[in-house]
């Protein structure tokens, strides 16, 4: 009964800023927009843009600086603080390793998020072109957004993608942060000599466009399967012949989390399958 009545005042709270938003919106944002611009369909476009990218997101932020989410980092959030994508894979080696060994599986990093790359994305999705290196969303774990990103394009579809986004598992300045950084050293110590420390990844597959559920952005959906996605990245590494050794570390029981997308959801077995690498020449020691 308790949880119930947690999760919705939970959900209440993401309602309300919503409403005062849409109020703020309908009351103040369109007229004045109307007032200038040539049509209706203009001024709904610019209220729409204005709310779901700029009003609404800060008005969230605001109230994360008070209520912090805490959890165990099992997955990553938003900048919003809400739950995304469960964390499944991780790949021990420097960070020039890790390079290497997706590009030479096929996978293309990420660009830099940016107003270029943005608009490139929107352009190559409404016209359905590729876009191999197209900029991901941020996703936080350890205070900070992804420090790489990868992606794989599918059918040759803008909206359809495998992608994974990694975390170094290194130290940190923030004594709350530094919790989650000490959990997941638990399953491979960083060695500083040779920089070679655990990445932390999020894997997860784009199958399309929707619309998220606490301020009405526009973004991709993912797969409810996110251990299948795990198995395929992981699959995908073992045939470039670098992995040395793969290992299955239980974080916690199977959990479900609601998708940021409205009607999504996914799944995770609370798994995460680690891929220790071979050290390449520029990690290893030098000999004395």
């Amino acid at each position: 009964m308790l949880s119930i009545i947690v999760r919705i005042s939970k959900r209440v709270a993401v309602l309300i800023p919503g409403l005062i938003m849409a109020y703020i919106a309908v009351n103040d944002v369109f007229p004045a927009f109307n007032r200038f611009l040539p049509s209706d369909t203009l001024a709904i476009l610019a209220t729409y843009i204005i709310t779901a990218y700029l009003l609404i997101p800060a008005f969230l932020r605001l109230i994360r600086l008070v209520l912090r989410p805490k959890h165990i980092p099992l997955y990553c959030t938003t900048p919003d603080g809400f739950a995304s994508d469960p964390v499944n894979i991780g790949i021990v080696g420097t960070q020039a390793e890790v390079s290497e060994i997706m590009t030479k599986a096929g996978w293309y990093p990420a660009d830099d998020r940016n107003l270029r790359t943005v608009f490139k994305l929107g352009l190559s999705m409404a016209l359905r072109r590729p876009y191999k290196t197209a900029p991901f969303s941020n996703l936080y774990l350890f205070g900070r957004h992804q420090d790489m990103g990868f992606e794989l394009p599918l059918d040759h579809n803008p909206r359809h993608r495998h992608h994974v986004r990694f975390w170094a598992a290194s130290h940190t300045a923030e004594p709350e942060h530094l919790d989650h950084v000490l959990f997941w050293r638990r399953f491979h110590r960083a060695n500083l000599k040779t920089g070679r420390v655990l990445w932390v990844g999020a894997a997860s597959l784009d199958t399309g466009i929707g619309v998220i559920r606490h301020n009405a952005q526009l973004t991709h959906m993912v797969h409810y399967d996110t251990d299948a996605e795990r198995e395929f990245i992981v699959g995908q590494l073992e045939k470039t012949k670098l992995v040395k050794k793969t290992r299955t570390v239980n974080l916690g029981n199977p959990y479900r989390l609601r998708n940021r997308v409205v009607t999504g959801y996914m799944k995770a077995d609370g798994k995460m399958t680690i891929c220790k690498l071979h050290a390449s020449h520029a990690s290893q020691p030098a000999q004395e």
